[in-house]
C-alpha cells in the first residue's frame, strides 16, 4: 500500500476508534513519536496508546492536506474543536515503521476538558 492510501486507511480506523485496525498499519518494532509526549515504541505499545487516548478523549481527524514523496506521507490535519496538527509516517512494505505527529498538547487538553499538567 502506498504511503497515502495507508494514511488514509489510518484516518478512517482512527475516526472509528478502531485500535486493531490502527494497531495493523504497523510494523512490529514501530515508533510513535507524539513530540508533546515520549515515543511509543512497538505495535502492541502503540495499540495500548490508542486505547488509552480513546478512552481518554474524543478525537476526531479531519484531513486538511495528504503529500507523499518515496516512502513518507505527511497529514495536515484539524479537528472539530479547532486543534491542527501535521503527522510524518515513514511507510515501509505497507506499514508504519515511523510516525511523528506535532500538535499542541495544553490546547488539546483543554479542548477535551482534560487535567492540565502540574508542571507548566
Amino acid at each position: 500500500m502506498k504511503p497515502r492510501h495507508l494514511v488514509q486507511a489510518w484516518v478512517e480506523a482512527f475516526n472509528h476508534a478502531d485500535i486493531d485496525a490502527l494497531a495493523s498499519f504497523y510494523t512490529e518494532e514501530a515508533i510513535n513519536h507524539q513530540v508533546a509526549e515520549s515515543p511509543v515504541v512497538g505495535r502492541e505499545a502503540i495499540k495500548a496508546m490508542f486505547a488509552s487516548g480513546f478512552a481518554a478523549a474524543n478525537m476526531v481527524c479531519l484531513v486538511e492536506n495528504i503529500f507523499e514523496e518515496g516512502e513518507w506521507a505527511i497529514l495536515e490535519w484539524r479537528d472539530p474543536l479547532g486543534l491542527r496538527g501535521c503527522g510524518f509516517f515513514h511507510v515501509v512494505n505497507g506499514k508504519i515503521k515511523l510516525q511523528r505527529g506535532y500538535w499542541d498538547k495544553i490546547s488539546f487538553l483543554r479542548s477535551q476538558g482534560l487535567p492540565l499538567p502540574k508542571e507548566l
